[in-house]
């Protein structure tokens, strides 16, 4: 899979003036934007749309994880505002991640992913939730159950991709958060990989949020990144 636009920068903002004054620095012919569970619940629809109209493809991240009917009923209503990718919890089960695939037009352009195993959490975080698997065999266990439930591809750690790749195929999506240019702050991620190496292991997406958000120009800071990532692959 070749993609000529990577970065998906995540908008981790508690305010829409804050996420759209942000929004204005960046180009959206050179990433989409990602919005999350607090700016969506402060700003709500509105944003998206907001967003949508600057240009911007929006990655809604809101992780949906309840009964099939009520997660259907949310994505649903993510494709009506037009977002471009949404995403639920693999760990919600097939029932699921069916009835979320069902509940999406055939028709439908908005990408449809599942999440694995967040990446602030290591191997003794499963053990604390009485999972003996260890984090990357938790993984390649989600990736496999959504893409058996006709995911389009899955929210994964940048350090699983090589595997999941070799096991699912090129095709399946894998967008990866966790993503830390070299000399930036790791923040409150474990599972880290600089932008570069990440496309170079089989990321197809790059979740990228503090560095850009937080940089002193955060327009100069994507076309840093965007330079990097170049220079490797």
């Amino acid at each position: 899979m070749t993609n000529a636009k990577p970065i998906i920068v995540a908008l981790d903002f508690p305010d829409a003036a804050s996420a759209l004054a942000l929004s204005e620095c960046l180009d959206p012919d050179l990433c989409r934007v990602k919005v999350g569970k607090e700016l969506f619940t402060r700003s709500g629809p509105e944003l998206v749309r907001n967003l949508g109209s600057m240009g911007f493809e929006v990655f809604l991240d809101l992780k949906y994880h309840d009964i099939p009917n009520t997660v259907a009923g949310a994505v649903s209503a993510a494709a009506d505002l037009g977002v471009w990718m949404v995403n639920v919890h693999a760990s919600g089960g097939r029932a699921m991640m069916e009835a979320a695939r069902k509940a999406l037009p055939a028709n439908s352009e908005t990408l449809l992913l599942a999440v694995t195993v967040l990446t602030n959490m290591g191997n003794e975080d499963l053990q604390a939730l009485n999972i003996s698997a260890s984090t990357e065999e938790q993984v390649i266990t989600l990736a496999t159950l959504a893409k058996d439930s006709e995911m389009d591809g899955v929210v994964c750690s940048a350090m699983e991709t090589p595997v999941l790749n070799a096991a699912l195929g090129d095709d399946f999506v894998l967008v990866t958060p966790g993503i830390r240019p070299s000399g930036d702050s790791v923040d409150d991620q474990k599972r880290i990989m600089t932008p570069a190496k990440a496309m170079a292991s089989g990321s197809h997406y790059l979740v990228i949020g503090r560095p850009v958000t937080q940089a002193d120009d955060p327009a100069e800071k994507l076309q840093s990144i965007m330079e990097q990532i170049s220079a490797k692959t």
